[in-house]
């Protein structure tokens, strides 16, 4: 059905932000609004033919998220599943992704920088981003366009800080069960050089038995106007996070159970994390181009066990990158804008994953899962890509072309033993060791991705959009090289995703929308099969329609919401559980899922909001024999302007303490586990502008 609505229908995807000031019309809001995600530099974000959704500044203090789901489920397509403390998995226009490398499938930065490096992804990496001090978050869904390359397959989330400049502000904050939290922003403006340093600190006790939360994070950001052409913007971020971690709780409906929601099943488990950038852009303006290149370094490093795993092994990971993101941008005789731009990334990663303990349960695991080492290797990367974009006006519409060719390389180096034999070399019981570690090697991967996108403005108020582009990932590292049973290579291509879009926004006096009606075909998915062998044996298909409205009901209330109707289904054949799963619906891929709020500012210094997010059932299993029924939330925040410095704001979440899972699944091992969702919790916190 929602094929065919494809050609039928006409839809949008630029997502209409969220912006409490409602003295603006619904065009003023989208007129001012400046994105840099498409394209690596500012632009307006009615003049982006991309399926952007952005949250603002306002929107951000007022969420005052203490995990960055908490905001970015407000933007159409964007389905983002918490686990315990700051972890995360994460669906953008598709099934929430799990695995070694789904993560790959999203590419998560700030400051328009990979937090990770191209082959080294993690599904939790989005606390390595210094979102809670942003000035702004931007998201695209779907493809990356051409200044983006290999993991912005589904998606896109960038992280934007706060320019430098004249600023002192700071706010604490507290909450149930040790919650505290103290972040600020300080900086000044010296005419030519400005700076700004931003903290935030966050301690939680957590309200599930041996869990909690000490995450630091710093940045520093400058900008210097020297007295040639030259403009330099850079700076760093830190962050550290020391969790201790609580597992799924198991069971049928065992998330409701009083017995069992605060339980934890796994209190030995832990993760440790810590990330830093620096980075300097340097622009300029030569015969007519705009000049930007920012070289940059990044540091990751993490600790954890590996709760999940049968004798729950701990993964010791790290990686450090040198790259640079060249581009060059010139506004032709008529009136077409030619970008071009060469991006190169060089990171030498290491991973270890060691048993410390004998396995626990039958015979069939104490026999195959050996205590000890499984894997000791490391991994050279290479990654290079050239990108060229067009942009001109023909016969009414705008025309945008895009291509970029990238090509990665990875040398792999195994510093343990080839095979799948135990630490001291001897072999495991039940026909081998269930780790198998391969020998060295090189593997090479190259991509060409296209885009067409056309535009056209219907009249003042609409604006019909159509885009066809090719999203693709190469394999992750752990997919190539951390195998288990029999397989000793693992013989993998790049995924590609093919996707086609129609789309329509507006925006009036009162009022804005988008629509967006999407389909996207994805190939040589790399699946874990019965064998757990990494192959490319997936083909899916993922088709969709999307709404956002904004529409002010008075002087002083405003109604903003999305709407998302999705079909996410497996396309080839393939044995699960003993059934065939094609034309299955993906698990954790519910048919219908939104987010509404209602904002009340009967004052100019008061402002309430109440939220309703609503998650529709899901199958949790791809042969669609278990499920979650789904929840309704509902969240009430509220600010007060106390005087031009100071201000209050009390959020509280869960407002009707509902039963609900964060996240539901379903394994062979366990059945039906879940990591519950918090009961109803209120955080009070006060804040104080300076200047």
């Amino acid at each position: 059905m929602l094929r065919k609505l494809l050609f039928t229908s006409i839809a949008a995807a630029t997502a209409i932000p969220s912006i409490p000031a409602l003295a603006q019309t619904g065009q003023e809001r989208i007129e001012e609004i400046q994105v840099v995600s498409t394209s690596r530099r500012s632009e307006g974000l009615a003049d982006v033919n991309a399926s952007v959704a952005v949250l603002a500044e306002d929107e951000l203090d007022l969420v005052s998220h203490s995990h960055l789901q908490e905001a970015l489920n407000r933007l159409p397509g964007v389905n983002v599943h918490r686990n315990n403390g700051q972890e995360s998995l994460v669906a953008i226009r598709s099934a929430v992704l799990t695995g070694a490398g789904a993560c790959g499938a999203f590419l998560v930065a700030e400051q328009g920088i990979p937090v990770r490096a191209n082959g080294f992804c993690n599904v939790n990496e989005m606390f390595d981003t210094h979102s809670e001090n942003a000035q702004q978050i931007e998201v695209i869904r779907g493809p990356g366009s051409a200044f983006w390359g290999s993991n912005a397959v589904h998606g896109l989330i960038n992280v934007r800080l706060p320019e430098p400049g004249d600023r002192a502000e700071i706010g604490l904050e507290t909450g149930p069960r040790g919650f505290y939290r103290i972040q600020g922003a300080f900086g000044n403006d010296y005419g030519k050089f400005k700076q700004l340093i931003l903290f935030n600190g966050v301690n939680e006790d957590g309200w599930r038995d041996d869990s909690g939360v000490d995450q630091q994070k710093l940045s520093w950001l400058y900008s210097y106007d020297t007295d040639s052409a030259l403009q330099f913007d850079g700076g760093f971020t830190t962050i550290n996070l020391n969790q201790e971690t609580a597992g799924y709780v198991v069971g049928t409906n065992a998330y409701r159970s009083s017995a069992l929601q605060d339980t934890n099943p796994n209190p030995e488990a832990f993760r440790d994390s810590t990330n830093t950038r620096v980075w300097t852009t340097i622009s300029t303006e030569t015969n007519g181009w705009d000049i930007v290149l920012t070289p940059y370094f990044r540091e990751v490093n993490m600790n954890f066990i590996q709760h999940f795993l049968p004798g729950t092994p701990v993964e010791d990971t790290e990686h450090r990158s040198l790259g640079f993101q060249f581009a060059a941008y010139q506004e032709l005789s008529n009136g077409a804008t030619f970008a071009w731009g060469i991006d190169a990334e060089s990171t030498d990663g290491k991973l270890k994953q060691f048993q410390a303990n004998p396995t626990q349960g039958s015979a069939f695991l104490r026999n195959t899962i050996p205590q000890g080492l499984h894997y000791n290797y490391e991994v050279d990367a290479e990654q290079v890509a050239a990108f060229a974009s067009y942009e001109f006006s023909m016969g009414g519409w705008d025309v945008s072309l895009g291509l970029r060719y990238e090509e990665v390389d990875y040398e792999y180096d195994n510093h343990g033993l080839d095979g799948r034999t135990k630490q001291d070399g001897v072999a495991c019981g039940f026909g081998g060791c269930r780790y198998s570690r391969p020998a060295d090697r090189d593997d090479d991967f190259d991509d060409f991705s296209p885009k067409l996108g056309l535009s056209y403005a219907l009249n003042d108020n609409h604006n019909l959009q159509i885009r066809v582009q090719r999203g693709f990932r190469a394999p992750q590292a752990t997919e190539l090289y951390r195998l288990q049973n029999r397989q000793t290579v693992a013989d993998l291509d790049s995924v590609e995703l093919d996707s086609y879009e129609v789309a329509l926004t507006g925006a009036g006096a009162n009022w804005d929308y988008s629509a967006t009606v999407y389909y996207m075909d994805k190939d040589n998915g790399i699946i874990t099969n019965s064998s757990r062998e990494n192959l490319n044996g997936s083909h899916t298909e993922h088709e969709g329609i999307e709404f956002a409205l904004g529409y002010d009901l008075g002087n002083n209330l405003t109604f903003r919401g999305v709407l998302n109707l999705a079909d996410h289904t497996y396309e080839k054949s393939q044995i699960s559980g003993g059934i065939d799963i094609k034309g299955n619906d993906i698990d954790s891929a519910p048919d219908f899922f939104g987010n509404y709020r209602l904002q009340w500012r009967p004052t100019s210094a008061l402002l309430t909001e109440l939220e309703w997010v609503n998650m529709d059932e899901y199958y949790t299993n791809p042969e669609n024999t278990a499920d979650y029924n789904g929840h309704d939330i509902f969240n009430l925040r509220t600010q007060y302007q106390v005087s031009d410095t100071f201000s209050i704001s009390l959020n509280i979440l869960n407002l009707t303490d509902e039963d609900y899972a964060e996240r539901a699944d379903w394994t062979t091992f366990t059945g039906d586990r879940y990591f519950p969702g918090e009961l109803a919790r209120a955080f009070l916190s006060l804040n104080w502008k300076m200047r």
